[in-house]
């Protein structure tokens, strides 16, 4: 996740830190919750997991920048399926973090706009599951059209925060929002994707049965709640 530099000038930059202090605190008490329900071994096991596959993602996999920001493969999906809303929502941040610093430092001004357009989003498929998941369903039993779901709140949460720094940042000009319909468009072409690669490594977990009962992933992806 890429908000290109200066969409947001230093006087009005603030706001990010905000926010990012928002989900920075919601995603310490979700890591309160978990370390209580499996304990600090499970969670760290799990966080280092979602921030090595973050950090894949962000310099392995195809990225191009559109519009105000950088269209990514981030499978924000795939990771609070496969190792739960708190592991994810830390590995998005580390990983990220770490990109920054060693790989992209030009970002770190926009750290704080970054992790809260990737965590706000994934705090939202977390409840999103609750809401179209039946509580006796383990995620290796998902359906296309949950799995579609899921990715397509994660990918529309992040366009909408996108747009929203851009307009915050440089106004309702009609170049801006044209940049952000570009970027838009572009970004919603991984909703096709993302939903079909959630379903691959779900049914690779249920063929393989390994971790079933496991620490080092979400308890429902083989246990119904």
């Amino acid at each position: 996740m890429h908000i290109e530099p200066n969409l947001v000038e230093a006087g009005k930059i603030w706001l990010s830190y905000v926010t990012a202090a928002g989900v920075g605190a919601y995603t310490l008490k979700l890591a309160a919750q978990a370390i209580g329900e499996r304990g600090v071994f499970s969670l760290l096991a799990r966080t280092v997991t979602a921030t090595a596959l973050v950090f894949s993602f962000f310099e392995l996999l195809p990225h191009y920048p559109v519009g105000v920001s950088e269209v990514h493969l981030i499978l924000g999906s795939t990771l609070f399926l496969l190792l739960g809303a708190a592991p994810a929502a830390a590995g998005l941040a580390l990983g990220l973090l770490i990109q920054s610093l060693f790989f992209a430092p030009f970002d770190l001004p926009q750290y704080g706009m970054n992790i809260t357009t990737l965590l706000v989003p994934l705090f939202a498929v977390a409840t999103l599951a609750k809401r179209i998941i039946a509580p006796n369903t383990p995620y290796v039993e998902l359906s296309y059209r949950q799995a579609l779901g899921l990715s397509t709140a994660f990918q529309a949460g992040i366009v909408a925060w996108v747009a929203f720094w851009a307009f915050y940042g440089q106004g309702f000009t009609a170049e801006n929002a044209m940049s952000i319909l570009t970027f838009g468009s572009a970004y919603m072409t991984v909703v096709t994707l993302e939903p079909l690669l959630d379903l691959a490594v779900l049914a690779g977990a249920k063929a393989t049965h390994r971790l079933r009962g496991s620490t080092l992933v979400e308890r429902r992806l083989y246990q119904a709640a």
